[in-house]
């Protein structure tokens, strides 16, 4: 596999609104929703809604790091929500909508806190909940989620 090539999931709110953003970025491969950072195996989207599954709803980006990198990823993720809320982005609400970033390795630890630093000192005076996790298993959220906002033609999720 070529080593520019590389992964990264973040949790913003909605994944039809995020990946959507997320795929116009030039250097973006590839983008797919789903749901990590919980416990339960192989979740559906209605397991994850109840709140009781721990998994975030996130998208899974394969981007090229030669274009883009994951700072950049990082910098451009915070543009996209308000990463001072807890558990809730505009009107979703619950632990599956918090914002949060899942690292790879140590390096990518160090890039996404020192975002947030920067950020907490420069925009959100020290407010930002977003979390900072270990990558865990990926669960792919159903077909109808995927490329929802550009297969029905819509400008944002909505809500």
């Amino acid at each position: 596999m070529d080593e520019n090539i590389c992964f990264a999931n973040f949790g913003a709110g909605c994944f039809w609104g995020v990946e959507n953003n997320f795929m116009q970025l030039d250097g973006v491969l590839e983008t797919s929703v789903g749901y990590m950072g919980g416990k339960f195996k192989n979740p559906t989207y209605f397991d994850v809604c109840s709140g009781m599954t721990g998994h975030a709803e996130v998208v899974n980006l394969k981007y090229n790091s030669e274009n883009l990198s994951f700072k950049e990823l990082c910098l451009f993720f915070f543009s996209l929500h308000d990463p001072t809320t807890l558990n809730k982005q505009g009107p979703d609400v619950g632990t599956q909508y918090r914002s949060v970033i899942f690292i790879n390795n140590d390096d990518e630890k160090k890039i996404a806190e020192s975002v947030i630093d920067e950020l907490n000192k420069e925009k959100f005076n020290g407010s930002i909940v977003t979390q900072i996790c270990e990558v865990s298993d990926y669960y792919l959220a159903e077909e109808y989620h995927q490329k929802y906002i550009m297969k029905n033609n819509l400008t944002s999720c909505g809500g």
